[in-house]
């Protein structure tokens, strides 16, 4: 047995193991995070409310003012008139001018009439962008509750993550460059597992069956042996913690 190579192999397990830790580490936060977004898109989906309900009211103030701002242009139009009215010689002036007067007065009606419609569109305008308000704004406190909170159960595993990572770095320059390259190209190709165990002549991998042969070089671990089905780096571990002395 090459004492070298099997310090080696044990890097390797032990790098895998890491690798696992890692994995699992960033799922469970990968599934917070989502958790999150859920969570922030809940609220960005009353918040696109409110902001609706709020235009709504922002334009029918506008209306009520534009509104309010044409009747008096309106009963300025008629005062003028009713003025001009006393000033007049003719007696088809007088009658252009009375109907002036009674166009705009006929069209103040109108304006004031809409304008009530807009005042009562307004007061229910408000009640529901207040209500909106309030709404988003219990809800906003809510969720950065919910969010602290997943952010709280996940510190622990951020830290081990950021540790983990670390440890991985640390030991993996410990192996030769290309033997880490190795690691690394075959754990990609097999979802983190770069290393098997050999049991009972089959890969603990993908459990396809390892040539008898190839198994009796495994365990004299004279050379790294790759599995011919996924080509991970095999290893055999003695049943009898004794044996192979």
């Amino acid at each position: 047995m090459n004492q070298g190579l099997q310090n080696d192999i044990e890097t390797l397990v032990r790098l895998q193991e890491i690798e696992a830790e890692i994995r699992r580490l960033q799922s469970v936060i990968q599934k917070v995070e989502k958790e999150k977004i859920t969570l922030a898109a809940r609220l960005e989906t009353f918040e696109t409310a409110l902001r609706t309900h709020q235009q709504e009211l922002k334009e029918i103030v506008q209306q009520c003012e534009d509104t309010e701002q044409e009747i008096q242009t309106v009963d300025a139009r008629i005062i003028k008139s009713n003025e001009t009215l006393r000033m007049v010689k003719t007696n088809k002036e007088y009658q252009v001018l009375l109907r002036e007067v009674d166009d705009n007065k006929k069209r103040k009606d109108v304006l004031e009439n809409q304008l009530l419609a807009f005042y009562d569109q307004r007061e229910a305008a408000e009640a529901t962008a207040a209500e909106s308000e309030q709404q988003f704004l219990q809800l906003r406190e809510k969720i950065r509750a919910e969010q602290a909170e997943i952010d709280k159960k996940t510190v622990d595993d951020r830290e081990l993550l950021v540790e983990s990572v670390e440890q991985q770095k640390k030991i993996g320059q410990t192996l030769d460059p290309s033997l880490m390259n190795r690691f690394r190209k075959i754990a990609k190709m097999n979802q983190g597992q770069a290393v098997a165990q050999v049991r009972n002549e089959s890969c603990m991998g993908c459990f396809m069956n390892v040539p008898p042969q190839l198994c009796i070089e495994i365990q004299r671990a004279n050379q790294l042996i790759s599995c011919p089905q996924c080509s991970r780096i095999l290893y055999h571990v003695d049943d009898d913690p004794m044996a192979g002395d």
